[in-house]
Order: structure tokens, then sequence, then C-alpha cells
């Protein structure tokens, strides 16, 4: 469905006929399609679920594509640039737009400025929290190389304890705070905010409900030879994704055993790198920016899906693997638990831990009854996450914050 051209998108109407119960809602988003992670994923199908339920909405996100179409909301386009450069024309995109919202929902972890052009407007705000911002804008800064759960207990300096000043600042400046797992909950209210200001409501899976490929066609579809076995990761390339773990663990398993990587950043060369140092090149497949119409196929072709984070909240792309029914191993930390149980829903293994991400590798891909038993637990679960149940609780809490109820 095209986006509507100028002014506000709504599933019901003009504005000045809107039903009483509509919200009028900007969003906010650090990065949008194509581009991959977890905002790309959720702002659009969050955006467009509300469009479907009659309210009005408009989307300011950071986009490397300048003008943005074929979506049933308007698209307001920040283009990328140096940082400051870019976060001050956010908050400027920010300021002009939400000028007659009822609500602003922030999906960024550096908000001040977002959060401020809101203030400024005198909007109530709900933000969504996926990260403890100042964890991993210290890390980047080299200021720690600590994990998260050890992080919010130590002390830094004054540059990380101003950081996490000014990030309490924004946090009490909302009206609510969603925490997409439990994990997340307790990080923020570690923090001091009150428990009955952070909301727990999970992240949801926003693919596609039925895909016609199973893995023999999938493979075709991508070109991929059908006696290979194909372990797929699908991440951004920080540091904190551990690759480099993984392909440490590819060292083990023979020629046949091939590691797919979906996703760009940071880290791409320096892994790459390490791939042809151990001479795993032709079987280390960095794969870009993968178009997120292909993901479900890439999901599909796969033996095992693999993900070995430092950090996750709530992983929207395992979520996806659950419910495609492709089996996973993933390290155990944050949001992972409490998707991935170990032996029951899939495998989980300590971070960056090179001979326990072997064993698991080996158990599913050397018994593919095994797998495919913990594939179904998995998938059996993850209906729990299902977008019209996660997303009417999304609504509701919008409605109470904006006072439309």
């Amino acid at each position: 469905m095209p986006r509507r051209s100028g002014g506000w998108s709504a599933g019901r109407g003009p504005t000045s006929l809107r039903p009483a119960l509509t919200v009028k809602i900007v969003i906010t988003s650090p990065i949008f399609p194509p581009d991959l992670g977890g905002p790309a994923t959720y702002v659009p199908s969050i955006a467009t679920y509300l469009v479907e339920q009659g309210h009005e909405v408009k989307v300011v996100a950071f986009c490397s594509d300048p003008d943005p179409q074929g979506w049933p909301f308007e698209v307001v386009s920040v283009p990328r640039a140096w940082m400051p450069v870019r976060y001050l024309k956010s908050f400027m995109a920010v300021l002009r737009h939400a000028r007659d919202c009822d609500l602003l929902y922030i999906n960024e972890h550096l908000a001040y400025l977002v959060a401020l052009a809101g203030r400024l407007r005198g909007r109530r705000m709900v933000i969504r929290v996926c990260v403890d911002g100042t964890w991993e804008i210290s890390h980047r800064m080299g200021l720690h190389d600590d994990a998260i759960g050890d992080y919010v207990h130590r002390d830094y300096g004054w540059r990380v304890a101003w950081a996490r000043r000014l990030q309490r600042k924004w946090w009490d400046w909302m009206g609510a705070i969603i925490a997409p797992s439990q994990f997340l909950k307790d990080i923020v209210e570690h923090y001091g905010v009150e428990p009955e200001k952070v909301r727990l409501i999970h992240n949801a899976y926003h693919g596609p409900l039925k895909v016609d490929l199973d893995r023999a066609a999938a493979r075709r579809r991508l070109d991929l030879p059908g006696d290979r076995v194909v372990l797929l990761c699908i991440a951004r390339l920080m540091v904190w994704k551990g690759v480099d773990g993984l392909i440490r663990a590819l060292d083990d398993f023979g020629a046949d055993h091939h590691l797919y990587v979906a996703g760009d950043g940071t880290e791409e060369q320096a892994w790459t790198q390490l791939a042809e140092g151990m001479g795993l090149g032709d079987r280390v497949h960095f794969l870009g920016n993968v178009p997120y119409a292909d993901i479900p196929a890439w999901i599909r072709a796969s033996d095992l899906f693999l993900l070995n984070s430092r950090y996750e909240g709530l992983s929207h792309t395992l979520l996806e693997v659950m419910w495609l029914g492709t089996p996973a191993a993933v390290s155990g930390v944050c949001g992972n638990p409490e998707l991935i149980e170990d032996g029951v829903t899939g495998r989980t293994y300590d971070f960056q831990d090179v001979p326990a991400i072997v064993d698991a590798i080996r158990d599913l891909t050397g018994n593919r009854e095994h797998a495919q038993e913990l594939a179904e637990a998995s998938r059996q679960k993850v209906q729990g996450f299902a977008r019209s149940t996660i997303f009417a609780r999304t609504e509701d809490l919008f409605r109470e914050i904006a006072g439309v109820s």
C-alpha cells in the first residue's frame, strides 16, 4: 500500500472526522528499511498495525533511503551525516512534526534531543528501551569492556556518571517506559525508575505468517548446495555480536560446514581478515545488508541459526527463527534465555565459549531429529509473541498515556 502524500496517515478518514479513540502518534527510529536491525523491523510493523487500527501515524527515522515509499504512513527521512549534525536534524524534524500529535513514541537509546523536542512541544511521551544506551556508547568509546549485567553495578568516572544522569533525565520525562524483556525491565528499575512506570511488553514476531518454502526450495532460490551444512547468523557487525567466536568454532568442522553472516557494521573487515587468516575465507560468507524480503528464505534454508552476542534485549531475529521452525543455538545472556531454554527450545552457551559453541553445533547438525524436536518446541513457544497480541497491549498503553481511553 503506498504511503499517503503529505499530512498524517490514518486508516480511517481525515483528522477532523477521526474517532474519539484515535491517537495521533509520531514514532522515532534510529534505522529504517532497507537497513537491517531491530528498530528497522519493529517500527514499520507497529506503525502499520496502528494505522490498521485507525490511528494517525508519522515516522521520523534515520534513513539511508532519502525518500522511503510504499508504506501506509508518512516517513520523514533524516539522512545520514556526521553524528552531531544528524541528531540535530532529527531534533528539528521531531520538533516540527510533533507540533500537533497526541503522543511521541521514541525508539532511540540516545534519546535526549528527540525527548527534548517532545518536551518543548508539551507532548506526552513513551520510550521503548532496547538497551542501556550509556553502556553501548561508553563501550564504543573504550571506557570499559564489561558485560551489561556487570556494567550497571560499577562506576567508570565522570563521563559515564554524566551520561547516566542524562539518560535518567529523559526517562523521567516519559509517561511510560516499555521494556521488551524482563532483563531490560530490571535494568531500568536498577537506575531508580518507579516499577509501575516500566511496562513489560515483549517484542513481537513481525514476519510472514506463512512461508511457502521448505529447506530444499529455499536453497534452490538462494543457489545453495543441498548437501552443505548452512550455519546462519543475522546481526549488526558490532564487537558485542561475537561473530569472531562463530568463525573460530567453524574451524572444528569439515569443509561442508559454511557460516553465512547477514548484516553490516564496523567489524566486518576485522572478521573477514580473521576468517582468511584461519584458512576459512571460502567458508565464511559475509552477505551484507540482505533485503528483508529474502530473510525468511535464508532462515528456512539454514540447518542452524547461531547468535553469539554479549548483549540482546529480546531479539526480533530470534523470534523470526523460532516462528519459521529453524533450530537455534544462542548465547545465554540478557533476553535470550527468555526465548531459548537450553535443551528445551534450543541450545545456549556462554558468550565466546568456543568449545560450547562447537558442542551446540555438533549436537544440532549431527542429529536432525533432535534438532527439529527443539525447533518445534520453540515454534510452539513463540506463538505467545504474536503481533496482534503484543501490539494490542502497546496500543492500550498509548491510549492510556495519551489520555484517550
